[in-house]
This record gives C-alpha cells, sequence and structure tokens, in this order.
C-alpha cells in the first residue's frame, strides 16, 4: 500500500519507496499469468492476446489502492473515484483537468473510452441535469465514456501528485509534506536559496506559461511552500509555518495585500496550469501498467 507521508517527513526518501513499491508490484505478477495486467493466461498458461481486455472495474480497484481514494479524506463534491461507468472495456486513455462538455467531446473524438479528471462532474453541487449538463452527460452515455476524478487523492500522492511532479519540474529537491487539511498533508516545502526573480522564470518554464510575483519576501528565497491549485486564500496559514515564499495556483485579491503585510513572496502560476501534471502522471503510469495507449486533452480555463 502505498503511504502518504505525515507533515514534516522528508518526501525525497518516501517517494523512493513508492516507486520501488510500484515495480514491486509489476514484478510481484508472474511472468507467464498476468491475470490482472493487459494479458490473459489460456487454459495451457501461454499468454494470448486474443481475448485481452482491460476492464474499468480493474483501473479503478487499482487507482483506489494507488491513491488511497477510501482513506484520504476529501471535500464532498470532489466525489472521488469512478463518476460515470461504460460498458465495460477500456482500449484508451484520456487525462484533463476538468470535466466538461469540451473535454468530454474531445475525449470522443479521440476515442477514449477512460477518462481521468481532477475536477470531476460534481464541483458545483446538486444542479439539474437540464441543458447543456443533460447534453453532455447523454453524449457520455451514448459514447460509452467512462470518467474517473481523483482530487485530493491525486494532490497528494508523493510521485503521482501534482505537487510533487511540480517540485520535481522545479528541481526541488529533499522536500517536506507540510499544511495539514482533511487529516493530510496537502502541499511541500523545501528549505532552497534561490533568486525570486528566478523561480519565478523556473515556474514559468515548468508551466509553459506566464507566473504573477508578488515581490513582498526576501529577494534570495530560504523555505519555500508549494500547494497546487487554489491555495492563495490559505496564506495567513501559510505564514504562521516559516514560509517565505509561496507557491500555488490561484488566490483572491486580498491575497496579495496579505503578502505584504506578511512578507511573503507569493507566485501565482494558474489553478490549471498547477494542476496538469497529477493527472498526466496517473494516466501516464496507468498506460505503462496496462499497455494501453493514452493523450492529454488540453482546455486551459484561463484561471
Amino acid at each position: 500500500m502505498v503511504v502518504t507521508p505525515r507533515c514534516g517527513v522528508r518526501a525525497s526518501s518516501v517517494g523512493s519507496r513508492v516507486e520501488n513499491t510500484l515495480r514491486t508490484a509489476q514484478r510481484a505478477v508472474p511472468t507467464r499469468c498476468k491475470e490482472n495486467l493487459h494479458l490473459r493466461c489460456s487454459s495451457r498458461g501461454v499468454l494470448s492476446r486474443t481475448d485481452a481486455m482491460v476492464t474499468v472495474p480493474q483501473l479503478v480497484d487499482y487507482c483506489r489502492d494507488l491513491l488511497r481514494v477510501r482513506e484520504i479524506e476529501d471535500w464532498p463534491n470532489a466525489l472521488n473515484g469512478l463518476q460515470i461507468e461504460n460498458s465495460g472495456a477500456v482500449t484508451r486513455i484520456g487525462a484533463a483537468v476538468d470535466a466538461s462538455s469540451r473535454t468530454i467531446d474531445a475525449a470522443i473524438e479521440h476515442g477514449i473510452n477512460f477518462l481521468i479528471v481532477h475536477h470531476g462532474l460534481f464541483w458545483p453541487g446538486l444542479q439539474p441535469i437540464t441543458g447543456g449538463r443533460r447534453r453532455m452527460l447523454e453524449r457520455a452515455f451514448q459514447h460509452d465514456l467512462a470518467l474517473y476524478g481523483a482530487h485530493l487523492p491525486l494532490d497528494v500522492h508523493s510521485v503521482l501528485g501534482n505537487n510533487a511532479q511540480l517540485a520535481s519540474a522545479l528541481g526541488f529537491e529533499n522536500t517536506e509534506p507540510f499544511f495539514e487539511q482533511k487529516g493530510q498533508c496537502v502541499g511541500l516545502k523545501v528549505k532552497a536559496q534561490v533568486s525570486r526573480v528566478e523561480l519565478g522564470r523556473k515556474l514559468e518554464d515548468s508551466l509553459g506559461g506566464a507566473v504573477k510575483l508578488f515581490a513582498a519576501g526576501p529577494e534570495q528565497t530560504e523555505t519555500i511552500g508549494l500547494i497546487t491549485g487554489g491555495a492563495g486564500s490559505e496564506i495567513y496559514a501559510v505564514g504562521r509555518e516559516g514560509i517565505d515564499t509561496f507557491i500555488t495556483g490561484e488566490a483572491p485579491h486580498w491575497a496579495a495585500v496579505a503578502a505584504e503585510e506578511l512578507g511573503i513572496n507569493l507566485l501565482l502560476g494558474g489553478h490549471y496550469a498547477t494542476e496538469t501534471f497529477g493527472v498526466k502522471a496517473l494516466a501516464t503510469h496507468l498506460a505503462d501498467r496496462f499497455d494501453l495507449p493514452w493523450e492529454f486533452l488540453d482546455f486551459p480555463t484561463g484561471l
């Protein structure tokens, strides 16, 4: 079982253990009879592709354990796990940040029948199934598209998570989990001395887009905090944890004023842009594990 480190435990060593766990899980399957992978055994024990089929229940069960979906508390509207089922077969995986009419239409156009999203169908809460929402769901049903949502369990995963993947892209080493919410550390922090301007450039390179820097802290960073998505409203709590430079996706207007008050550098890379990493990493892992093609459906929201 993959274990997410508690706050204050270094994530680098935990990440290595997680990677070893993933490799061990694959090696533990007998070479000649990979019942739970993409190959099946014939009655003679010989591998055959003629009846090979990856199913939705296989992927759902695997992701449940990999991401600890049942253990990690989340906001109710996240509804982590399978949100739409199909007739059972999976032949192509898609990854997207949001479940929307655009991503569902693109998935159908590209022959995807298992779509992984970070923000699922139910974030707006209870809504009538009318108009565009009815048409979106109708198309998913008509084209046999399964939809799988992974929010906080994907954010906090120490290898595949949004935080871990962005930290790796920035070249951060020896990161530590920090900032507890819902019983989990939802961010990473690192001791690093770097120019805040250079950090902003690195972040732009990693995200492939513009970054807003509120330079209210030290010119040379000491302790950097990272929480992908929309964590800017937590800037006071982040400041209490000794962070002098805070990277997140988006923030309310007042957070820029708070950054000045607290003497914290605030870097905003965009909610969407900072949360593309996890779904890509999960789709890549599943594609390798189950020998399936995958692709990323890129529909930025502008936020």
